[in-house]
C-alpha cells in the first residue's frame, strides 16, 4: 500500500481581494490532514476511488470530465506517461473540513497527486503538483485564486499574488493561530461568484476596498518576518473590518470574533470566502485556553490551535 498526506490551509489575509491581483498570504494547516491510500486492485478492474466520507466509490474511466479527483488521476497518469490504466484501489480521507475556507479540495487532489507518484516511482516538485492540483481547483471553485494549491503543495507560509507569482517566506518567530469553525458551509464558488458580480456592478466602491486589502497584506508579511506579532494582530483586525464592508461576513462570523477578542486574543478575522466557514484569532499561548473557551461558547463546533513557524 502506497500513503500519502497533504494539510489543510488558511488564509491569514487578503482573500477575496486576491482574486483581483491583489496580495494574499496563506499558511498550512498541518493538524488536519487529507490522506490518499492506493492499492492493488483485481486484474482489469482499473482505477476505482472511494471516498467513504462522502459516501462514493467510482471508476475514473467512467467518471465525468468535471469529477475533481477523476480529474486530478488522470492527469497524473499523462504527466508521467502511464499509458494502459493499472488496476489500483484508491482510497481518500480527510480531516480538513468541507467548505470551511481550509482547502480541503486542494488538501485530497495533493495527497493523491503525492501518492501516485510514489506509486510509480516518479518525482514531482512543489510547483508542479501545484501546477496539477490548481486544475482541479477550476473544477471546484470556478475562478480560484491559486493559494489553496501552492500553501498546500509547499506546505509553507506563501505570499501569493494572482498572475505574478508567489514567495515561500519565514516567520520571524512562531505564533498561535485558533481556527474556529461556524458549523456553516461556505461554498467558496458561491460567494466568490457574489462579490464578482457586485464588483461588476459598482466597481468604484470595490478597488479601494481591495486595494486597502493588498496594502495590508504587505504590511503582515513584513510583521511576521519582523516577528512583531503584536503588529499583525492589528493588521488582521482592519482586515476583518474591509471583509466587513465586502459583504461577506456574516453574524456568526462576526460573534466569534468578538468574542476571541474579548476572550484576550490579539486580533481577529474570518478566514476564506466567509458567510460561514471559519474564522481565526491570534492568541498567545497563555490566553489560548481562554479563548478557546470563549470561542466555544460563542458557538464555535470546533476550534483548532495550530501553530505557524
Amino acid at each position: 500500500m502506497t500513503l500519502a498526506r497533504a494539510p489543510g490551509k488558511v488564509i491569514l489575509c487578503g482573500e477575496h481581494a486576491v482574486v483581483y491581483g491583489r496580495p494574499a498570504i496563506a499558511v498550512p494547516v498541518t493538524e488536519v490532514q487529507a490522506e490518499a491510500h492506493i492499492a492493488p486492485a483485481a486484474p482489469g478492474q482499473g482505477i476505482t476511488i472511494a471516498a467513504p466520507d462522502l459516501g462514493r466509490e467510482f471508476a475514473v474511466r467512467t467518471a465525468p470530465g468535471d469529477e475533481p479527483l477523476a480529474r486530478i488521476v488522470r492527469l497524473c497518469l499523462e504527466v508521467m506517461h502511464v499509458v494502459q490504466e493499472p488496476d489500483l484501489l484508491i482510497t481518500v480521507t480527510s480531516t480538513v473540513p468541507m467548505a470551511r475556507g481550509m482547502g480541503s479540495g486542494a488538501a485530497v487532489s495533493t495527497a493523491i497527486v503525492r501518492a501516485m507518484a510514489a506509486q510509480f516511482g516518479h518525482w514531482f516538485s512543489s510547483r508542479a503538483i501545484s501546477d496539477l492540483v490548481y486544475e482541479t481547483e477550476l473544477l471546484y471553485h470556478g475562478t480560484p485564486s491559486g493559494i489553496d494549491n501552492t500553501v498546500i503543495a509547499f506546505e509553507k507560509p506563501v505570499y501569493f499574488v494572482r498572475h505574478t507569482g508567489w514567495e515561500i517566506f519565514w516567520t520571524g518567530r512562531p505564533f498561535l493561530l485558533a481556527i474556529a469553525d461556524t458549523g456553516i458551509s461556505s461554498p467558496t464558488r458561491e460567494v466568490v461568484g457574489d462579490l464578482r458580480r457586485r464588483y461588476h456592478a459598482d466597481p468604484a466602491r470595490y478597488e479601494p476596498l481591495f486595494d486597502r486589502t493588498g496594502q495590508l497584506a504587505v504590511a503582515a508579511r513584513a510583521a511576521i518576518e519582523r516577528g512583531e506579532i503584536e503588529t499583525l494582530a492589528l493588521l488582521l483586525d482592519e482586515n476583518h473590518n474591509l471583509l466587513q464592508q465586502m459583504d461577506v461576513s456574516c453574524p456568526e462570523l462576526d460573534r466569534l470574533v468578538l468574542a476571541a477578542r474579548e476572550g484576550g486574543a490579539l486580533g481577529a478575522k474570518l478566514s476564506g470566502a466567509g458567510r460561514g466557514g471559519n474564522m481565526i484569532a491570534l492568541v498567545r499561548e497563555e490566553t489560548r485556553g481562554r479563548v478557546d473557551l470563549a470561542l466555544r461558547l460563542a458557538g464555535a463546533v470546533n476550534v483548532i490551535v495550530t501553530t505557524v513557524r
